[in-house]
């Protein structure tokens, strides 16, 4: 059966316990968070680890956050230190970024960005093994509680990034509506099948999701907008938000056809009853 989990409003930190402890008593399996630098949100490893902490069975999930910002060492420790804290729950989803003002506050090069995240992953996953990081500096704990380090999936849209999901990932994810998330799932598969890769990649597809009085909808419309205005596909990503039963339903339904593993709702309102009406849905969709 489809998994399904929460993405966070990232709006209102203070909130974001009573969102967790209601997920983790209900049917979903992730709970996800977002990431920026420049930007008015909790920066996502450290809330993830509160909501570690506060529950007990959903996973915790970076969607995605945003590598090259980060100095390497660093996320190493810390990306290992969650994963072993929370139990092995931790969902490390990775990206670029593709803000400039992202890049100038951290004092990286948006032009090389794609070039660092390989550099990184290589780091990373030597680190993880439990080998010394390199000359002169020996092994970097703790250990993380899932052998090799924590799963790693990767967001993006261009060939590059769904080519780093056969080399160096375990799974994609997927941003783009289902009539678009066939294709890239699908080159997805073929480069893991051409890279060797035993199994086959994990599939977690997003979509935007709000559920409630119209007060409820309009401000969750009002803070996508915001989050991604440095977009020229703002508009048409609002647009494009589920926000009735029937959509969601209709949404969850494609992507288990394309062969997801797991949709993620993304909330952006900061309403935690919306938990309980797509906790309903579920309820209401499944034996």
């Amino acid at each position: 059966m489809l998994n399904v989990g929460l993405g966070l409003p990232v709006t209102d930190p203070e909130s974001l316990l009573d969102w967790a402890r209601r997920a983790d008593a209900g049917p979903f399996t992730t709970l996800g968070l977002l990431d920026r630098l420049v930007y008015d949100n909790p920066e996502p490893l450290v809330a993830l680890s509160v909501l570690a902490g506060a529950t007990s069975r959903v996973r915790v999930q970076t969607e995605v956050l945003l590598a090259p910002l980060r100095e390497t060492a660093l996320l190493a420790k810390q990306a290992a230190t969650l994963d072993r804290l929370s139990g092995g729950r931790l969902v490390l989803g990775l990206g670029v970024g593709g803000r400039e003002d992202d890049h100038h506050a951290a004092g990286t090069d948006i032009r090389t960005r794609g070039r660092r995240l390989d550099t990184q992953m290589a780091v990373l996953r030597r680190v993880w093994a439990g080998e010394p990081y390199g000359e002169g500096a020996g092994p970097i704990g703790p250990v993380p509680a899932r052998p090799g380090g924590p799963e790693v999936l990767f967001g993006g849209f261009k060939p590059a990034a769904l080519q780093r999901v056969a080399r160096w990932g375990d799974g994609f994810l997927c941003a783009a509506a289902p009539s678009w998330a066939g294709p890239l799932f699908d080159t997805v598969r073929t480069a893991w099948r051409k890279h060797g890769r035993d199994g086959a990649p994990r599939m977690v597809a997003q979509v935007n999701a709000a559920l409630g009085p119209e007060d409820v909808i309009e401000e969750a419309r009002r803070a996508m907008a915001a989050y991604y205005r440095f977009t020229e596909a703002a508009d048409h990503m609002v647009a494009g938000m589920r926000t009735t039963p029937a959509e969601i339903r209709e949404a969850i339904a494609r992507f288990e056809d394309l062969g997801a593993d797991e949709v993620m709702l993304y909330c952006h309102g900061r309403d935690p009853d919306q938990v309980g009406r797509f906790a309903d849905i579920l309820s209401a969709s499944r034996p």
